[in-house]
């Protein structure tokens, strides 16, 4: 007897909830139930799916609070994601895209088949979805060239036969946070299904913010998506979805928490000493300064983030015979403005207001073939174009940095020079894609199966920014003194640049799967992929010029091997699931910070990495589920001679403008040897329809370093944090309350840090900021639902 595999079934919106089966008593022993995903653009069991996934049910992360992919990276060990000072970064493995708009992300988000590929997009806040499904390693066959390190999969809970509705809400007294949900779906007419989603958080923030005496970060979030289902005939489904959203954010989740002289400078003030001391010799600037220490509590003369979201997509399948043919529409719009103090302090150093547009219209045609047959097929073709309008400047409208660089060189008329000046700079990219695909399974045996995919895609781009600087009235300054102070203080130099880049490239995979036994499917994976080049939006100078910043870089490879078992033991009870990997990254792009408040971008040679990953669930009692998550990750670059220096350390390259460490044979940020999770889920009915559910869950993870340039004063230990969820609920009448506790360890988490911008350029002195994670939080839950 051979392992069933099962292909082509809807997944209900609930399948994925994790627990024991409805009716243990059937069975000998406890048993798990199933879960279905479409990984492979086929709804199949997990434990039939030859790639290393995660998944996780909307059910479970509303009941858990994960209401970003922020929160989700906990659960799903090397997957990694942080705002930073000016973007988002998220890793999957140990590879993500650096901080700089021009790039598209090396993990692909996929909403609904969509492609979300812009990085501010992974900030939005979920709603209402039916799953989660987070691929690790390259997924370029049917996901698309750019999902160079993984993809993530979000899926939309869909209008079910029955009608139901569910109303939430959640309280957290400590940082003032109110989240309500809203949901109503089911049959509108025979053929015809809706569903109504709609959310409503505000968050009163964590961080004290000492110069402006409020709480930081506030969030105010709103999100309604609508959801159409028609079962126009017998062959023939539709599903339209219209979404809109907004997230804005005041303040951050910043702080300075390292300040120290400068080591060739000795007995000089720290930056914080510097800006607090009275004149002549300091700027007199707000006592909060002064708080250089991770303790909660920051000094910020005030930034801001509004953002706003709009998607339509159109998802139309057709029944030929056994097969079915698919089209995916997505039309996609978003804007943001930001405010980034970005010397991080409260004293009025300098802002950099940032805005973007983003515009993005994409069309998938695919057939699957039928199932079971001696071949099956996937294949189709895509298009996508693409518009991006992005503007910042940096702004100095006070009096400090022109004194410093008055005191730094001696000229008056140097430090006057800078005084109300911005350097307004836009940047534009404009992009069309198309590619074509086609993945072959052929099953040889009951056993054993072969899988060759081939992707080919091409793709043109057109890229310009320019540079220019101006008083604060946006008026242009003529050339002369103030060019030469601000080229030495933040590297900038006017520019007015152009480009295009085009052509194609080949993605193969073959993987092959093999049933051992009824309980343990092995397979083999090796693949190509590749993420495109395009153009920098953040270099303050234009190459060749006396800064020598960048503008093209090239596209990325990688080659990766993954070899894995899904296994299955005891009747079901229990699942274990190993996937071992190794990729090889060349002409890896990388976005180095100039030590100012420019990153410049480039291909930095090559990278490895390589590691296991161990997932499973297991049935302990008919009540009591436990789930775990294991990773060792390492990571290597092999070919990185321009990495970034951090302040204080030996360059191994000295340039007019720019020094440069070697990076050969060090890890990235964000590695830890180990990650992982423990869960426990135990369920007890009790009285006439009543319910408990507990749940705990132990995420943990080895030391890594949270800054680019591995800092090692920047290193995070190693911690263990733990959720719970204590829950009851009348099952017949629908309302549960819930008690729902976050990092009850209280552990001090860092996610991003980096060198305080002109610290150690303009003041001689070694600083950095940090982005810190939310500290212990217990909050209330109530759930009705019909």
């Amino acid at each position: 007897m051979t392992r069933k595999r099962i292909v082509n079934r809807r997944v209900a919106p609930m399948v994925l909830a994790v627990g024991l089966c409805a009716n243990p008593a059937l069975y000998a022993a406890p048993a798990l139930e199933e879960v279905l995903v479409t990984a492979t653009l086929r709804t199949e069991s997990l434990q039939d799916v030859p790639v290393s996934v995660n998944a996780m049910a909307g059910e479970k992360m509303q009941e858990a609070g994960i209401d970003k992919i922020e929160d989700l990276q906990a659960y799903v060990p090397n997957l990694s994601m942080s705002e930073t000072g000016i973007g988002t970064n998220i890793y999957i493995r140990g590879i993500g895209s650096g901080i700089n708009p021009g790039f598209e992300q090396s993990v692909g988000m996929y909403f609904d088949g969509v492609s979300y590929s812009r990085a501010q997009l992974t900030r939005a806040p979920f709603l209402d979805l039916a799953r989660v499904e987070v691929l690790r390693g390259p997924q370029n066959i049917l996901y698309g060239k750019n999902s160079i390190a993984g993809a993530l999969s979000l899926v939309s809970a869909r209008p079910g036969q029955e009608q139901e509705g569910m109303i939430s809400g959640l309280y957290e007294p400590d940082h003032d946070e109110k989240v309500v949900d809203f949901m109503i779906s089911g049959p509108i007419t025979d053929t015809l299904g809706g569903r109504v989603a709609i959310r409503k958080r505000e968050f009163g923030g964590y961080i004290e913010n000492l110069t402006l005496d409020r709480d930081e970060p506030q969030r105010d979030e709103s999100t309604i998506r609508a959801i159409l289902d028609w079962d126009a005939t017998p062959d023939l489904t539709a599903m339209l979805k219209f979404e809109l959203g907004k997230f804005d954010v005041l303040g951050r989740q910043v702080e300075i928490v390292n300040d120290q002289p400068s080591t060739t400078l000795p007995g000089s003030p720290t930056y914080s000493q510097a800006l607090a001391a009275p004149p002549p010799n300091g700027f007199g600037a707000d006592a909060s300064v002064l708080n250089t220490t991770q303790d909660y509590k920051r000094s910020s003369n005030g930034d801001y983030s509004n953002n706003r979201t709009r998607n339509v997509t159109l998802n139309v399948d057709y029944a030929l015979g056994e097969s079915t043919l698919t089209f995916i529409t997505g039309i996609l719009h978003y804007e943001f403005d930001e405010l980034c103090d970005c010397d991080f302090t409260g004293a009025p150093v300098f802002s950099v207001p940032f805005e973007e547009e983003y515009d993005q219209y994409s069309q998938e045609i695919r057939w699957v073939s039928a199932a079971g047959g001696t071949l099956e097929y996937i294949g189709g073709a895509y298009y996508q174009k693409s518009e991006l309008d992005f503007f910042d400047a940096i702004v100095i409208d006070s009096n400090i940095l022109p004194s410093a660089v008055a005191q730094l060189t001696g000229s008056p008329a140097q430090g006057g020079s800078i005084a109300n000046t911005t350097t307004p700079r836009n940047f534009t990219s404009d992009a069309e894609l198309y590619s074509v695909f086609w993945q072959t399974t052929w099953n040889a045996s009951d056993q054993l199966r072969a899988t060759l995919g081939l992707r080919y895609s091409y793709e043109e781009k057109e890229g310009t920014r320019n540079l220019t600087i101006a008083d604060l009235n946006g008026n242009e300054r003529p050339a002369g003194l103030v060019d030469a102070v601000l080229a030495g203080v933040f590297k900038v130099e006017r520019h007015d640049l152009k480009d295009s880049q085009k052509g194609g490239n080949l993605a193969p995979s073959l993987n092959v799967q093999y049933d051992v036994n009824d309980d343990v499917m092995a397979y083999a994976t090796v693949s190509v992929g590749n993420k495109s080049g395009g153009f920098d939006a953040r270099s303050n100078a234009s190459p060749g010029g006396a800064i020598d910043g960048s503008f093209e870089y090239d596209e990325e490879k990688a080659t990766s091997f993954e070899v894995g078992a899904k296994t299955s033991f005891m009747n079901g009870r229990g699942e274990l699931n190993v996937a071992a990997f190794f990729t090889k990254y060349d002409d890896l792009q990388v976005s180095i910070f100039d030590g100012t408040l420019g990153f410049n971008v480039g291909n930095a040679g090559a990278a490895e990495t390589k590691g296991i990953e161990l997932d499973g669930r297991f049935a302990l009692t008919d009540n009591l589920l436990m789930t775990a998550a294991l990773a060792f990750l390492d990571f290597e670059f092999t070919d990185f001679e321009k990495g970034q220096c951090y302040q204080g350390q030996t360059p191994d390259q000295i340039t007019p403008t720019v020094n440069f460490c070697d990076y050969k044979g060090m890890t990235n940020q964000y590695v830890a040897d180990f990650s992982g999770n423990v869960g426990f889920v135990y369920t007890r009915a009790f009285g006439d329809a009543m319910e408990f559910r507990a749940g705990t869950d132990f995420t943990f993870t080895d030391d890594y370093n949270s800054s680019q340039n591995l800092d090692p004063s920047q290193e995070q230990d190693g911690y263990v944090e733990v959720n719970m969820r204590l829950a009851v609920a009348d099952v017949k009448s629908g309302w549960e309350v819930a008690i729902v506790g976050k990092n009850l360890t209280d552990e001090d988490v860092i996610s991003y840090s980096n060198d305080v911008p002109l610290a150690n350029s303009a003041f001689g002195s070694i600083g950095h900021y940090a982005f810190i994670e939310r500290p212990r939080s217990v909050a209330v839950q109530v759930a009705y639902r019909w």
